[in-house]
């Protein structure tokens, strides 16, 4: 790709970018939300057409119109929310869309097309049924039913858009075992990934991006976190997690259940409590619990040690409970409203006169929290389906900031975003403490979980296991805890 550019309404979203994949080569692509690295993945598979630049393959010029010239040409996309049909088998979706590899003029051959999706998922070292129902598979064997079906499209350039965003530790070793064994088969992998370390451990090189154009080229051999970090966000960052503690005795939230004999999770004024635990422990569902999303059984909450019993998210809000959920995409905002309309939702009431919403005021209020926020965006007025994801991410956050909630719940809500827009989120979890609100903050990765943590409680199997110090505990610790599975309580 040579001098590629492209424009969207205000703003030059591609600069004269070039970008060169090799043979066999695992090519790593990063840069803040907004840098470009999304609309460089759809010009090259098709999604949209570049304003300027030329693109070639195999050394001949190409015009790549639409998704279907993108993969005759041997270059297939796995986009972070897949793109498969839930209720059609595994063998159906590999071969959907090119059917006719393994039919016979009308009629489809389907005891060859499971026998040939099994030889392709046997050949990345997975052993799937194919005839299971996509819906039935964990995040994982989804992904590598989407690798499985780049192999049957033949593919000789598979581009792969935050891929293990959504995967446990362990699962992305599997990922990375398979992009090994793609590599052996001659093939090129363009992965881009927020999780620079990752980054720095498959790729062969790496090109980073900064407001739409290209800062350098480089062999991951040659590059060091703290220098991809200074290219990307055209700084220093000397801290990764700039934790600042305010806790308090100040008790805001304690939850107590049947199951927990010892431990009670409570988060005082001032405080960042931290959740760690394996994808599917419970971390998300007691979030929820608590935010009136699912219904309260045997667990009792009490907020500003009133016992209270949210039956819907709205309730909560009106206790003073806040929650930036797990997929901001479905459960966050509404992505075909503004960036105003989506910032200011949790206050309608309060911007309401007369009868009806008070613009001016609303407008106030919107500009305080995306300059606050350091929202980028050409206006108030975008939607917010067109921003980028770390940009999406602080529009949630600005919601709950308008409507100064005392505890906020944050699930996940650095995934998918840039490390500079970490650094922000943890700078505006420290802002809040010091205001004296409450954070209950989940998250997969251990170390910012325990960096940004006063204290963290660990689940399993939906139970509250044990309690431990935030920055003077190891992620040893906390495994450890997971596999003993016994309650103890931090000293």
């Amino acid at each position: 790709m040579k001098g590629i550019s492209k424009d969207f309404p205000g703003v030059r979203a591609l600069n004269h970018v070039d970008l060169d994949i090799f043979p066999s080569e695992v090519h790593g692509l990063v840069g803040e939300n907004g840098a470009g690295k999304s609309t460089l993945l759809k010009i090259l598979s098709g999604a949209l057409r570049n304003d300027e630049g030329e693109i070639r393959v195999n050394g001949s010029s190409v015009s790549i119109l639409n998704p279907k010239m993108s993969q005759d040409l041997g270059i297939t996309v796995i986009y972070q929310d897949f793109n498969l049909v839930p209720y059609l088998s595994i063998a159906r979706n590999i071969f959907l869309g090119h059917e006719s590899q393994i039919g016979s003029g009308f009629v489809l051959n389907k005891r060859r097309m499971n026998e040939r999706s099994k030889e392709l998922l046997s050949s990345l070292g997975i052993n799937l049924d194919p005839t299971r129902f996509v819906t039935d598979l964990t995040v994982a064997e989804k992904q590598m039913v989407e690798i499985a079906r780049a192999l049957s499209l033949e593919s000789k350039i598979v581009l792969m858009d935050e891929p293990s965003a959504p995967l446990s530790e362990h699962e992305v070793k599997l990922l990375f075992k398979t992009i090994q064994t793609l590599k052996e088969k001659g093939v090129s992998i363009v992965y881009v990934s927020h999780r620079l370390e990752e980054i720095l451990e498959i790729a062969d090189r790496v090109s980073i991006l900064r407001d739409g154009s290209l800062v350098t080229t480089k062999a991951t051999s040659e590059m060091d976190m703290n220098e991809v970090i200074r290219l990307m966000v055209g700084r220093d960052i000397k801290e990764h997690y700039p934790k600042q503690s305010f806790p308090s005795r100040d008790l805001i939230l304690e939850v107590q259940g049947s199951q927990w004999e010892k431990i009670s999770l409570r988060v005082c004024a001032g405080e960042v409590v931290g959740i760690a635990g394996l994808v599917g422990s419970g971390r998300t569902e007691l979030a929820q619990s608590i935010f009136g999303v699912r219904p309260i059984e045997s667990t009792q909450i009490f907020l500003d040690k009133r016992r209270v019993r949210p039956r819907s998210p709205s309730e909560a809000i009106h206790l003073g409970i806040g929650m930036v959920p797990e997929d901001r995409k479905e459960q966050g905002l509404i992505l075909g409203m503004t960036v105003r309309e989506n910032v200011t939702l949790t206050i309608l009431k309060a911007l309401r006169r007369w009868g009806r919403i008070d613009r001016k005021r609303q407008n106030e209020e919107t500009f305080s929290l995306v300059s606050q926020l350091r929202i980028q965006t050409p206006s108030i007025f975008q939607i917010t389906q067109n921003l980028s994801g770390g940009n999406q991410q602080k529009v949630v956050l600005a919601k709950w900031l308008a409507k100064k909630c005392r505890l906020l719940i944050l699930d996940e809500p650095t995934r998918g975003i840039d490390v500079g827009a970490k650094y922000e989120m943890y700078k505006i979890m420290n802002t809040l403490a010091q205001e004296g609100k409450g954070i209950l903050f989940i998250s997969s990765d251990l170390p910012e979980v325990i960096a940004m943590s006063d204290r963290i409680y660990v689940m399993r199997d939906g139970e509250i296991i044990g309690e431990l110090p935030g920055r003077s505990t190891s992620q040893e610790a906390i495994i450890h805890l997971i596999a003993e599975g016994g309650n103890h309580v931090a000293s």
